[in-house]
């Protein structure tokens, strides 16, 4: 395992792991770290979760190994975005997430507050806009999550923050609609700038698919600023990536602190 810091951002920072678990398991720790100072200070941690198989194994471990040691009451699950299908449907991120964790631990109903992508979409955005205006900590005009998990695609997006889309990257807005370059399917997402407002960003990468954006962003290349995951960087916040060998294996010794 080694640390290393990008020369670009001293805010951001990276750790590679030899496995995909390993990535997991460590966010699980990390997890499980705040959750119990929540518990201690009784402030619940707001924490937005993702979709796609990096989170999901992260998930399917806090049910394996935290299920019954923490008090889950102190997380509030939040999500940064959603495909617009029911609850039930294999893609839905909520539905991914309640398979694997939450339908597994003793958390409040109340506690789980998703996207509804069963809903109109442009009128899902508008309203989870106003629920996480009511129950997150507002920091200047946009909600900061205590927690972000982040995925990157092959192409480079997080959330559903596709490359080209520079509306979610600039938007004003709480969370607006995008849509899937490739299949044409909406989805809701956070806003660069809501995500950018958090106090901690993990993204979750791995596999050798991604090794090659990875490289660009850690390199300082010109051709990151065309991935959207290059311009989450919190400007009071931290972000801290956790690669697996594969994802990490193309970034240069000369960018390693």
């Amino acid at each position: 395992m080694q640390k290393v810091k990008s020369k670009e951002d001293g805010n951001a920072s990276y750790i590679i792991f030899p496995t995909p678990v390993e990535v997991a398991d460590h966010l699980a720790s990390e997890f499980i770290t705040r959750v119990q100072k929540a518990v201690e200070k009784k402030t619940p941690l707001a924490v937005a979760v993702s979709g796609g198989n990096s989170p999901g194994l992260f998930f399917s471990l806090l049910a394996e190994k935290f299920y019954s040691s923490v008090d889950w009451s102190f997380v509030k699950f939040f999500w940064v975005d959603e495909r617009c299908v029911p609850p039930d449907n294999e893609e839905s991120n909520y539905g991914m997430t309640y398979k694997l964790l939450l339908g597994k631990i003793a958390i409040p109903e109340k506690n789980i507050l998703r996207m509804y992508g069963e809903n109109d979409p442009e009128k899902e955005a508008a309203r989870y806009s106003s629920l996480l205006a009511g129950n997150v900590k507002m920091r200047g005009n946009f909600p900061s999550f205590d927690l972000v998990i982040l995925g990157m695609g092959d192409d480079g997006h997080t959330a559903s923050i596709f490359p080209g889309d520079d509306r979610l990257l600039n938007s004003n807005k709480i969370c607006e609609t995008a849509v899937h370059p490739v299949s044409g399917r909406k989805r809701i997402s956070l806003t660069a700038k809501v995500i950018n407002n958090s106090d901690e960003i993990f993204f979750l990468v791995t596999g050798s698919k991604k090794s090659k954006i990875v490289y660009e962003i850690f390199s300082g290349s010109a051709i990151s600023a065309n991935y959207p995951a290059s311009h989450i960087k919190p400007e009071e916040g931290n972000v801290l990536w956790l690669l697996d060998t594969e994802s990490g294996k193309l970034i240069p010794p000369s960018s390693k602190c």
